[in-house]
């Protein structure tokens, strides 16, 4: 590049100066920052969804949960179970959301399983 007017040619910015002698002290110029994870951004987004909708059907079934404590005396094992793995994927719903795990979770990734 060059400067129309003064004839002189502009170095480039992240490039040494235009002697091609590093700047002084012998230290380069800091590496940049990577660039911007806009899929990362879209997938959080699409998670967040997911997520509000998990989160509601974990508390309809802690409603329902109580309807059968009500009724039963006790709580139906399988939906405690059902309710323990809901919970599981919205941890990990949030955690991919907030940086916590990078392991992408399901659709993409495996639904969790709980022994």
């Amino acid at each position: 590049m060059s400067d129309a007017s003064s004839g002189s040619t502009i170095p480039p910015a992240d490039g040494p100066p235009a002697g091609g002698t590093p700047p002084p002290g012998g230290q380069s110029a800091p590496p940049s920052h990577p660039p911007f994870p806009a899929a990362r951004l879209f997938y959080a987004i699409g998670y967040g969804i997911i997520a509000w909708f998990v989160i509601h059907v974990v508390f309809l079934l802690a409603v329902i949960q109580f309807a059968v404590i009500a009724i039963n005396g006790r709580g139906n094992d399988e939906l405690k179970h059902f309710c323990l793995v809901l919970v599981q994927y919205l941890w990990e719903l949030l955690a991919f959301i907030t940086f916590v795990r990078d392991e992408q979770p399901f659709p993409l990734g495996p639904f969790p399983k709980h022994a």
